[in-house]
């Protein structure tokens, strides 16, 4: 790994300001709409059968994912395992199926993969939770018709925020077995990359209990750069063009953090919110759905 180069990780500290900047629920008032029309398609994405739901990873509370087999695949399919957001503390694979059949239709196994819920489990227990969950994939996701070397990470909010950590994961000392390359490449949609701004935000605290030790142990930007050795892919940063100035600035933060080798796009989508967004990736021509596509090879 080389050492990230220096940058500038100010940022206003005025508790009201960052809560206005970070809390997405109230800077998208219709948010609630977005919640009901995902949970609706995706009950009638698991509805059509053919998805294996509740898969252990784990033994612990909700280590659990569901695996939607490709369609049509000639062969061993590309695999997208999506991280879904909340915040750490909310939000659930079953609202995030809708997800799932257009890629599936495209010949993508997709994994669908839960955590455990903040203030139950900390930021860095929710990011092992995430390694276990994806060596669990690389060792299994053969016998459901997936190639385990060509897993693409995709995540929204703090599953953008995770998709990065994977990403980073020194995965041989996780298991003898598995590859450096383990993640072939990432998808990060409106991913938080410092989380020294989330700890300081009045609203989300006494949930995340974040404390320094863990902002310098979980906070992608404040890593060493993972670099592009050993089969090890690129990360494809988006945030929505009309989200807050810290969403944004966050986004370009993980550029200048790892480099543009390492983080070749990095771009603010023009005319999405941070809900909306997440749409973008279901949207046959939107360019966020051809960057997925690009990275899956389909």
């Amino acid at each position: 790994m080389t050492q990230s180069p220096a940058m500038d990780l100010s940022f206003n500290q005025d508790p009201a300001w960052l809560d206005r900047e970070y809390n997405n629920r109230a800077l998208v008032p219709d948010h609630p709409a977005y919640f009901e029309r995902w949970a609706e398609a995706s009950k009638q994405a698991r509805e059509r059968g053919g998805a294996l739901v509740d898969v252990r990873y784990g033994h612990g509370p909700l280590e659990q994912l569901d695996i939607f087999p490709a369609q049509g695949a000639a062969g061993a399919a590309p695999v997208l395992f999506f991280i879904h957001g909340g915040y750490w503390r909310a939000l659930d694979k079953a609202d995030h199926s809708f997800l799932a059949p257009l890629f599936q239709q495209l010949g993508v196994c997709v994994v669908v993969a839960n955590y455990a819920l903040a203030p139950a489990i900390t930021i860095p227990g929710i990011t092992l939770q995430m390694v276990q969950a994806l060596a669990w994939t690389h060792r299994h996701i053969a016998a459901h018709g997936g190639d385990p070397s060509r897993i693409t990470v995709a995540g929204h909010s703090a599953g953008g925020h995770l998709a990065a950590m994977m990403l980073a994961c020194r995965w041989p000392e996780v298991g003898a077995d598995l590859p450096a390359s383990l993640v072939r490449n990432a998808l990060s949609i409106s991913g938080v990359f410092d989380l020294e701004p989330v700890r300081l935000a009045p609203f989300v605290q006494p949930s995340l209990k974040l404390t320094p030790d863990q902002v310098r142990k979980a906070s992608p930007a404040r890593l060493p750069s993972p670099g592009l050795r050993q089969g090890r892919g690129a990360l494809v940063a988006v945030a929505g063009g009309d989200e807050s100035g810290e969403f944004r600035r966050q986004n370009r933060l993980i550029r200048e953090a790892w480099g543009a080798e390492v983080v070749p796009v990095c771009e603010d989508l023009p005319g999405l919110n941070h809900f909306s967004v997440l749409d973008a990736l279901v949207t046959p021509g939107h360019r966020l759905h051809t960057l997925a596509r690009g990275l899956l090879g389909v």
